[in-house]
């Protein structure tokens, strides 16, 4: 969401800044573009509420008839608060649910994600229930460590090699896993989701109850230069290929489903804040923009190194080279780090600035206000509004 001077002062004039900002259109658009999509024997579209779990655009998707993905017992509470059905939530945690014969009853459907979240269920089900397993493949995908949740450095998922030990476990109890979820990762190559596929059929087939293949979510978006959109269309022909090829050779027609986050929420944010000081470190140093937002607000920079346009909001035509950094009392706390090295600085060509003027931080609508280090330095947590552009 790039947003004009005149609409960025107006806003911050009547709410303060820091100010995250949601466009209502866009998320209309998005959720509807992916309801449109489709797969050979089924498809359900789940939100993956950590993204951007702000009551509004929950209530907004629900409405659009998207069904949602929790990722701890707490999130799938606070749906069903604001009234999505439990059978329009998946709970796949690593946490053990705190609550789960109460999830359960509400028509919560369970992933269990270890041998001891199987267990538990077990314990709280009678036989013939349905339950999910989530296996970790033991191959990742992701632009770094920090984003790969497949392969020998992840915990996500019950580890593929002790696959049929569960399967065991689950037949002796008469439990059906009829949905398998696998997630290794994020990316935007038709080719590398097709290879991700392909490793889930070929663990499918292992798993004759399986109805359901739950794929997860990663699909990337571009935020900065170099980085590349997913195309959810040629995503879905090429999950179409592989599961029409599956049912030919198994005679199993799997229902779909996807967990996008990122890809519904992420153009429609953007983050206001206000250039509080300038100031260099002289000849040969760098010249910071200090700005009343930070890794308190918005941590994926200090986290990822990730990259998002930031803009100057101010009608001067002349420009200078500036490090965006936060207000925190961490030497981390900044804006502009190298591409995927938070240890680093790269300054970017910005608008001359001046105490005062506004700043503009775009496609901050995932993992924004969701993920950030809540009372940092006693920080209040920058306001959030949805508006309709």
């Amino acid at each position: 969401m790039i947003m004009h001077i005149d609409q960025a002062r107006n806003l911050a004039s009547r709410h303060g800044t820091p100010l995250y900002v949601y466009d209502q259109t866009h998320l209309k658009s998005r959720a509807s573009e992916l309801l449109r999509l489709q797969a050979p024997f089924g498809l359900t579209v789940r939100y993956a509420v950590k993204a951007n779990p702000h009551p509004e655009i929950i209530q907004l998707f629900a409405k659009a008839g998207l069904h949602f993905d929790a990722s701890s017992s707490y999130e799938a509470v606070q749906l069903l608060k604001l009234s999505v059905p439990g059978d329009h939530i998946s709970l796949s945690s690593q946490q053990p649910a705190h609550n789960l014969k109460q999830l359960l009853e509400a028509g919560v459907r369970y992933i269990a994600t270890s041998c001891h979240q199987m267990k538990l269920f077990i314990k709280t089900v009678p036989p013939g229930s349905h339950v999910g397993l989530r296996i970790n493949p033991g191959v990742g995908s992701g632009h770094n460590n920090r984003t790969t949740t497949g392969g020998v450095n992840s915990s996500f998922g019950l580890w593929h090699k002790y696959l049929d030990d569960v399967l065991e476990l689950a037949r002796q109890h008469a439990v059906l896993v009829s949905t398998l979820h696998i997630h290794i990762g994020s990316g935007a190559d038709p080719a590398a989701w097709g290879n991700t596929i392909d490793k889930a059929l070929e663990i499918a087939a292992r798993m004759p109850d399986v109805t359901i293949l739950n794929i997860g979510g990663g699909f990337k978006v571009k935020r900065a230069d170099g980085e590349q959109e997913t195309n959810m269309q040629s995503i879905l022909a090429a999950f179409t290929e592989k599961l029409s090829a599956f049912a030919v050779a198994t005679g199993r027609k799997l229902h779909l489903e996807i967990e996008p986050g990122t890809w519904l929420v992420a153009h429609a944010g953007t983050l206001l804040a206000q250039i509080v000081d300038i100031v260099d470190t002289g000849k040969g140093g760098y010249t910071f923009l200090r700005v009343n937002t930070g890794m308190n607000d918005f941590l994926r920079p200090t986290l990822y190194g990730a990259q998002h346009v930031i803009e100057v909001l101010n009608n001067l035509n002349n420009y200078a080279d500036y490090a965006v950094v936060g207000h925190n009392c961490e030497t981390g706390d900044i804006l502009t780090p190298a591409p995927r090295d938070p240890e680093s600085i790269v300054p970017r060509r910005l608008r001359k600035a001046r105490i005062g003027d506004l700043i503009m931080i775009a496609d901050t609508g995932a993992y924004g206000a969701a993920l950030r280090a809540v009372n940092y330095n006693a920080y209040p947590a920058a306001k959030e509004i949805v508006i309709e552009t």
